[in-house]
Parts: C-alpha cells; structure tokens; sequence
C-alpha cells in the first residue's frame, strides 16, 4: 500500500542526508530564517515558499505537528495576500497548494485528528477539480487511503482508487502513479479475500514497473518492481500455487542480487522479499531455509530499529536543545527590554505615584465624609422609625385594652339583666308568700329559701367552673381573639363550651339563661364569625 504525493521543486533533505554538525547548524539557521520572515513586507511568492519549505522539511523528519504548524501558515499567508500575487506566482503556486493539503492530511492522520484529516481531503480535491495534471488523481487516491488506512473502509476507499485509477489511465498511462493506485486496489482485493482480482492486479503491477521508470530519478524504480513482485508471490501462496510463486521469486532473486551488488536496494524492499521467500519455503516444508531467511530478516529488522531509534533521538535532542536556545535567548533579551524600560519610566512612575495618591488621598476624605453624612441619616431615620413603632404599639395596646374593656362591660350588663329578671321573679315570689295562707306560705318560705341557695350555690359553682375553663382554653381563645377581635367574654366562653360538645341545656345552664336565650346568643355569635347559612357553627368551631 503506497501513499503518493505529487512532485514539485520543494521536497528538502531526510534526517538521513544531515551530518552531526550539519544538524544542529541548520536547525538554528532555520529558526533565525523562519523569525526574520515577520519583519519583511512585501515578497509574498518568497514568504509562502519558504512556509512550505518549512512545513515540507519537518513532514520529512517526521515531526507532524511541527510541520501542521508551518503549513497552517502557509494558507493563512495566502488567503491573506492572494489578491496581490500575479498571474504566473498564482499559477506556480497551485501545485504547491494541492501538495500541501496532502501532507497536511498525512499530518493530521498521524496524530488522530482524523475529522481534520479528511476535511484537508475534501479541500483538495475541491481545489483540484478544474485542472487536468497528475495532482488530480493524486488527490483522490490519497482520500482512498484516508478510508483505507485510518477508517478502515474498504468500500469507500475503492470508490476513490477507481476514479484515481481511471483518471490517469485516461491521462497519464505510463505515469507511475498508475501502478500505486493499482498497487492499492488490489490490497483491498487480497484483504477481503478475493485473491482472483487482487492476483491480476499485482501481475499487472509486476510488468509495469519491470519497464517503468521513476519520474523523479529518472531510472528504473527497482524498490516498487521489487514490492509488486513480492505481492504477485504472496497472492500466489495464498492460491496454493507454490509452482508460480517460485517463478517470481526466481525472478526477484537476480533483481535483489543485482541491486544488492550496487547498493541500490532499500531495506524496506529487501525485508519485504525475504519475508515472501520465508513464506514460500514454509509452505514447500523446506524448514532449514526458512529459518534461515527468518534470521535474516530479525537482524536486517534489527539493524533498521536501531538505525531508526538513534536518528529519532538524535533529531529529537538537536530540537528540543536548538528549541531550549532559543528561549533562553529570548527571554535574556525580554529581561534587557524590561530593565531598560524601568530605568527610563522610574521619574514618571514617581510623579505618576504622587500625583495619584494625593488624588487617591483626597477621594478617600471626601468618600469618608459622604460615608459619615450617610451613616448619621440613617441613624436618624432608624431613630425616627423606631419611635413611630413605639407609639404604634402603644395605640395598639390601648386599643386592645379598650377593646376588653368594651367586653367587660358588656359581660357586666349581660350579667345584671339577669339579675334584674332574678330579682324581680324573687319579689314575685315575696308577693305570693305575702298574699297566701299559712300552709301555703310555709312552702312558698322553703321554696323561695331553697331557690336562693341553689342561685348562691350555682354562681359559686359556675365561677369555678369558668376560672378552670379558662386556663384550660388559653391557647384556643388566643386563636379566636386573634381570628375575630370582636366577641365579648360570654360569646367567647360559648365558643369554649360548644367547642367541648357540651350540649344547649346545659350550656343554657351554666350561663343561667333559657333556650331561647341561648339560640339568640348563637345567632349573634354566627353573625359576627361570618358564617353562612351552609357552614354548621359547632363543626366550624370545632376545626379552629
């Protein structure tokens, strides 16, 4: 599977191209170049080449986000500045733009921004649309790889192999980027096991490039002939033809002998023949030669990781000691700035200082005065209220006394008709003592003496009864009191009595007065608690 980008004057050196003294002369170069591109005005053609330059350089050195950082301005330094660019820089530029949307989507895939990924994707393609080179088709092979590699969608990523396919075998028949495209088609064919296609595709591949020549070197591509022979190969083992497989491998072998002998072979080339060939003489039970190829290939892995891992820390500490000089340099300079303006503004701080403390000063009196001024009000105000209150809880208390007195007196009038009445029948009775016999007036005397124990006795009693009454009712003539401040002290007491279920006769006869005159009291009393005809006095008492 083969990602392809394409070609154009600005691909820079591998980490591999670059001598110890090298490495660390360019990187800080590079920075100081990168820092003086702010201070130059005009010159918009050399300011964007050298962001892609910059944005292309770390993709090489595989520092992704670093170079996401170089080709986010790249674009923003074009968007601004398109309209003054001429006619032949917009047309060299297009190229540049279809290749940077492609590496940065490389970029943004590496490091899982996959959404950022495809929308780099989307534009270039966008972008591409109205030109016919091989950038086009370019742009959709890469977007399939996006599905293959990073979304796993087959369908979808062969949806844009086959447009990128058809794209350049209408266009650019011999160009190389026909056999990647191919090269990628069939290994979605071999993943989803349909080997038949994948077989044909890969043979097609195997021919191809044994006369196609690399548009860059300008020589055969010896690295992709050994790649699509060592696919036909595998695709054969999987098919269970040991027979043909052989056949390629025969081939390959003088193409690596050969290219080993000049040193032209990679070693990602030469692993991926070996582990084929291991594969092979697995599948033909020649164990001893498989074995052999298996040590081959774990010291050529080895000599690779090694050679890898001391290039990536040697990169990583060239940049991070290149990055740690730049801000220690930065910040000596910021330090020099700093003093310097404190030296030339001291005079003007300290008249700044005075000038504002005096004003500080005289705000502070005049808030404290205002503050005084106010806190003075309001204790007035609050002194004034409170007197107010006090008068109106005096008035209140007068009217509560007032109030009771008014009952008082007219329990006492109450109370004194029903004297008067008890008098005057008494005097009755004196009368008809007077006007009878001596038998008879002998009984009217026991009667009346009897009659005048039994009203002693029976006030006696009755006072009692209501001083107990009372005490035992105090919460509950408070709530009434509160609810309904008219009632007199006998409508009170009666609310009391109905309110212990005692029944009329009764009630009658601890006030002393007649049924009748117990009804009537009972209609004042619904009158002044507001009841309708509907509600029932004794329930309504009964809730409160």
């Amino acid at each position: 599977m083969q990602v392809d980008f394409p070609e154009n004057d600005y691909k820079t050196f591998r980490r591999e191209s670059f001598s110890e003294s090298q490495l660390q002369t360019y990187l800080a170069q590079h920075f100081q170049r990168m820092e003086l591109l702010d201070a130059i005005e005009n010159h918009h053609d050399f300011k964007l080449h050298s962001y892609l330059h910059s944005g292309n350089w770390f993709m090489q050195l595989r520092f992704p986000k670093e170079s996401i950082k170089w080709y986010r301005k790249f674009f923003a330094y074009y968007s601004e500045n398109k309209a003054e660019l001429s006619g032949l820089e917009e047309e060299d530029l297009v190229e540049m733009i279809t290749y940077s949307y492609s590496v940065q989507a490389e970029n943004y895939a590496k490091i899982g921004y996959l959404d950022s990924a495809k929308n780099q994707h989307i534009q270039n393609i966008k972008f591409i649309e109205p030109y016919i080179f091989i950038a086009k088709p370019s742009a959709y092979n890469n977007y399939g790889l996006y599905y293959y590699w990073n979304k796993k969608q087959l369908d979808s990523a062969l949806i844009y192999f086959n447009k990128a396919y058809s794209y350049t075998k209408a266009h650019f028949p011999k160009h190389t980027l026909l056999g990647s495209i191919r090269d990628n088609m069939a290994d979605i064919y071999f993943e989803s096991n349909k080997s038949d296609k994948a077989l044909q595709l890969y043979s097609e591949n195997f021919e191809f490039y044994k006369h196609a020549i690399n548009e860059k070197s300008l020589t055969r591509d010896i690295p992709r002939l050994i790649s699509s022979g060592s696919q036909k190969a595998k695709t054969l083992i999987k098919l269970n033809r040991p027979a043909e497989a052989q056949k390629v491998i025969d081939e390959l072998q003088l193409v690596v002998d050969d290219s080993i002998n000049n040193a032209s072979l990679r070693s990602s080339s030469q692993l991926e023949f070996l582990t084929v060939k291991s594969n092979l003489f697995s599948v033909q039970k020649d164990y001893k030669q498989a074995y052999t190829t298996l040590d081959a290939i774990q010291e050529l892995t080895n000599i690779n990781h090694n050679l890898t891992l001391n290039s990536e820390n040697r990169w990583r500490e060239e940049l991070n000691t290149i990055a740690l000089d730049r801000i220690q340099l930065q910040a000596e300079i910021a330090e020099i700035e700093k003093e310097n303006k404190i030296e030339s503004q001291r005079l003007k701080l300290w008249m700044v200082s005075i000038v504002s403390s005096t004003f500080i000063i005289i705000l502070l009196l005049l808030f404290l005065r205002r503050r005084q001024h106010h806190i003075n009000a309001k204790n007035k105000q609050l002194l004034s209220e409170q007197k107010l209150e006090n008068t109106a809880l005096k008035v209140k208390q007068l009217h509560s006394e007032i109030k009771s007195k008014e009952r008082d007196l007219s329990d006492f009038a109450i109370n004194l008709t029903q004297n008067q009445e008890w008098a005057k029948t008494l005097a009755d009775k004196i009368k008809a003592y007077k006007d009878a016999n001596k038998t008879d007036s002998k009984n009217l005397l026991q009667e009346l003496e009897l009659e005048i124990h039994n009203k002693v006795t029976f006030d006696n009693d009755t006072k009692e009864f209501f001083e107990r009454l009372d005490k035992l009712s105090d919460g509950f003539y408070s709530e009434l009191t509160s609810r309904f401040p008219n009632l007199s002290k006998n409508e009170i007491r009666l609310c009391s009595l109905i309110r212990l279920k005692i029944d009329s006769r009764s009630i009658a006869t601890l006030q002393n007065i007649t049924l009748a005159s117990l009804n009537t009291s009972r209609y004042r009393l619904r009158k002044k608690l507001h009841l309708t005809e509907a509600v029932d006095l004794d329930d309504f008492i009964q809730n409160i």
